[in-house]
């Protein structure tokens, strides 16, 4: 018995040129600092999804509070559109729905969004919920494999939901690189997986698209201090530091290869890689220290430059892109791999069949709509 993701969906609120940020908002913002213009530049971002366009609203002077009601409003939307895409794409319904799990380091609120998502979904009364929060940009993964134990166990389907809107911690006027780093390169985005048993006994044709077989993890505490999510006054202030690819070289060959290894396989057997997409500097490191070629990481780099960094839901994205442009049709290992606090370093193999999956498109809300029901290195 396995699980195995058998429908996707995302929903992206309006997007924005990463020129027009610059020009519009943070070109003031950060005192028309040419290093800041350099960063924005060489972040490998063209455009990016907000919930809030600072160019039409400046919320970077606003309380935790003030930013915390707006995510309650503007979270619950998302998450249900990208829910439903992914139901109708798995082809299940509410009631065949044992576990809703929500992902998000980028707001609170009790009742919780899988409280309200299970009430306007209309999940059954005893479904169960988790709620996974303040992990950061690695989250997936580990409750990728915490859903897929729940799906093996109860032998029942699932929904992974990771929501995530960053925008609505536009931080004040700093002169911290480190802050204008993070300004460039974050966007918001909701995407849901359907996760749901699978015997192996089914014919090819049938057979889901995408099989979770195992995942792994590092941590290396020493580094705690280079990448952080501080809750302030203020929203969330995010610190970055620039060792972070040189940690990440030190420990992705090695977690790689031994995840690999435990069922038989290497690097060049791997058929495709979801890398998130932490910045350009990440993803040069791990094609340099797996010796990928760089049409490997072509799907991570397009979802940082159509998206930006939307934290835990990228590296989904970065999935979605692989079936889309049919990368996984001809079936193989994937390896999904995110980073973050910790500093922390998640890997999962997945194996696809050779079975095209029609491919849903996601679906952009516009603002206000409801869902139907010295130099700087940029990471």
């Amino acid at each position: 018995m396995t699980a195995a993701i058998t429908g996707l969906g995302s929903a992206l609120p309006p997007a924005v040129e990463q020129q027009a940020l610059w020009d519009g908002f943070f070109r003031r913002h950060f005192s028309s600092s040419r290093i800041a213009r350099r960063v924005f530049a060489g972040a490998g971002v063209r455009r990016r999804h907000t919930v809030v366009n600072p160019v039409e609203e400046d919320l970077s002077g606003w309380s935790t509070a003030a930013r915390m009601r707006r995510y309650a409003r503007a979270a619950h939307p998302l998450g249900h559109e990208a829910v439903r895409v992914a139901l109708a794409d798995a082809g299940v319904t509410p009631d065949d729905i044992g576990l809703l799990t929500v992902v998000s380091c980028t707001g609170y609120l009790t009742p919780g969004p899988d409280i309200q998502l299970a009430a306007s979904l209309r999940l059954r009364p005893d479904t169960q919920r988790l709620l996974i929060g303040h992990m950061g940009c690695y989250a997936a993964l580990p409750a990728l494999g915490s859903v897929a134990d729940s799906v093996i166990a109860r032998r029942r389907a699932a929904v992974l939901l990771c929501l995530e809107l960053t925008s609505l911690h536009i931080q004040p006027a700093t002169a911290d690189p480190h802050q204008v780093v993070a300004h460039a390169l974050f966007g918001d985005a909701a995407v849901a997986l359907v996760l749901t048993p699978h015997d192996g006994k089914a014919p090819a044709a049938d057979r889901p698209g995408l099989e979770l077989v195992d995942v792994a993890a590092l941590t290396d505490p020493t580094t705690s201090d280079h990448m952080t999510w501080d809750i302030t006054d203020l929203g969330f202030r995010m610190g970055l530091s620039p060792q972070v690819p040189h940690v990440l070289a030190e420990h992705v060959r090695s977690v790689v290869k031994d995840l690999l290894a435990r069922h038989g396989l290497d690097v060049p057997d791997v058929r495709a890689w979801a890398v998130h997409p932490g910045g350009p500097r990440i993803l040069d490191t791990v094609q340099r220290e797996l010796d990928l070629p760089h049409h490997a990481l072509a799907a991570s780099r397009t979802v940082l430059a159509e998206h930006g960094n939307c934290s835990s839901a990228t590296v989904l994205l970065v999935l979605d892109r692989l079936i889309a442009d049919g990368t996984l049709d001809e079936g193989g290992p994937v390896v999904a791999m995110a980073f973050g606090p910790g500093l922390t370093l998640y890997a999962a193999l997945l194996t696809t069949p050779s079975a095209p999956r029609a491919h849903p498109r996601a679906q952009v809300l516009r603002r206000g709509e409801t869902p139907r029901m010295e130099r700087i290195h940029v990471l």
